[in-house]
């Protein structure tokens, strides 16, 4: 008999390892030893919470710390570690510690992994993310630990690694509730300066990207040496950040005192890109404001970070892209470069993916749930940017519904083009040449 040997391209592999890392996480979490009452929990909620840490994401449908013992609170924070370095980064720099040699394809798997534009150097890249990672996530936890230890005591410390690594992988998970008080979040620290400043700095710095991050540490402030999409990075994530903040600051919190007003609305341009930790109760907001966090949760962070969305690059192309319609121009330009057709395809492509995947699940989620359409907009874009900010829905949710969150979940942290290319094979090229016939539009 004659074995045919399969042949994943590299984004299969991806695929397949997210899955599977999902599954076995799911399978640990359905262990007594799991949860604090010390009884299996249904098998939906454990998928539901496994998809949502692998993802990145923080949709719960069960409290983390009210519900979880610390052993299941350990399985997940190992899945939010992992699934917000990648799976593949994360093997790899397993094989690298036990000092093994990585072959062509697995480099090619990791370039794609980690958003790469080239196979060389992307080993000494990916020690670089795995350093960086663990280097940032200390010096989050040793920020918070006096806060979190005034106030819980020992238990402080394990909180305080927790946040640290969820905020810096822009997870949202928390476990800050207890049996009493549930989903929570960080609305009992919205005041607090230390935890506040420390979380938005992990939630940026993980969002913007290892590859920026890289770029930055190579040619330190001579920032005419950045690459264009370090530049591009930065400035959208600049913008991204102060624009909504002067709409919170003058439209939403207006009624709280200076300081926590500050603190809230900077905090509230943070986080829905993609961290999905609040310090307000989010259902306070008017629909201007949930208007503006669906857009945000759909931008997300950048390429080669822990974040999901359509990422930072792809928003400022399409409107580089506009701009260049408007002004009549033949090639789309950023910051005096031109970008290549293809890539401004591939953005266009990207968010019309994104949009009909929130917008369909929206509607699926409404007709199961009899829900209203915005609320249920609100949740999908979180999940597909896996941000994992709700207006308090997802534990109310059928089987359907969670299937429809965890699919979402899915393509936004693996990626809608690694799906496509993985389902599709990226290796054919349609070689095919029509007749060319010009379409009115507009």
């Amino acid at each position: 008999m004659v074995h045919k040997r399969i042949h994943l391209n590299s984004f299969q592999v991806i695929l397949i390892g997210f899955a599977l890392f999902i599954v076995l996480g799911s399978l640990l979490l359905l262990l007594p030893v799991s949860t604090k009452s010390r009884q299996v929990t249904p098998y939906n909620q454990c998928l539901f919470t496994a998809v949502s840490a692998m993802c990145v994401t923080g949709l719960v449908v069960v409290d983390t710390a009210a519900h979880w013992s610390v052993f299941g609170q350990v399985i997940i924070l190992l899945m939010i570690q992992i699934g917000g370095l990648g799976v593949i980064t994360a093997m790899a720099s397993l094989m690298l510690l036990f000092d093994r040699k990585l072959s062509l394809m697995q480099k090619i798997t990791m370039q794609e992994a980690v958003s790469a534009p080239k196979v060389g150097g992307v080993v000494r890249l990916t020690v670089f993310v795995l350093v960086t990672s663990l280097v940032i996530e200390a010096v989050g936890a040793i920020a918070m630990l006096p806060t979190f230890i005034i106030n819980f005591g020992a238990r402080g410390i394990w909180m305080a690694i927790f946040h640290s690594v969820s905020a810096f992988c822009n997870a949202g998970f928390d476990i800050m509730g207890t049996a009493e008080t549930q989903f929570v979040s960080l609305t009992a620290f919205a005041g607090n300066v230390p935890v506040n400043i420390t979380v938005m700095l992990l939630i940026m710095v993980g969002g913007i990207g290892f590859l920026t991050l890289d770029d930055i540490k190579t040619n330190k402030w001579h920032v005419k040496r950045y690459g264009l999409q370090t530049k591009v990075v930065l400035i959208t994530t600049a913008i991204l950040i102060v624009v909504p903040f002067v709409y919170f600051f003058f439209a939403e919190f207006s009624s709280l005192p200076l300081g926590r007003r500050i603190l809230v609305s900077l905090f509230q341009s943070v986080t829905p890109r993609t961290a999905g930790f609040n310090t307000v109760d989010l259902n306070s907001l008017s629909g201007s404001g949930r208007t503006l966090t669906i857009i945000l949760m759909l931008i997300g962070g950048s390429p080669g970070s822990t974040a999901g969305g359509i990422k930072t690059t792809t928003f400022a192309l399409i409107f580089a892209n506009a701009l260049s319609v408007f002004g009549n121009r033949k090639d789309t330009h950023m910051l005096r470069r031109n970008v290549d057709d293809q890539t401004v395809k591939r953005a266009n492509a990207l968010l019309l993916m994104y949009l009909m995947l929130f917008v369909v699940g929206a509607c699926v989620i409404s007709l199961a749930e009899g829900l209203p359409m915005d609320v249920c907009l609100f949740e999908t874009a979180s999940a597909i940017g896996t941000v994992g900010l709700t207006l308090g829905i997802t534990t109310q949710l059928g089987i359907l519904s969670q299937i429809v969150l965890m699919l979402l979940m899915f393509v936004g942290r693996v990626g809608g083009l690694t799906i496509l290319y993985a389902a599709l094979s990226a290796s054919r090229k349609d070689l095919t040449k029509y007749p060319q016939e010009k379409i009115a539009i507009g």
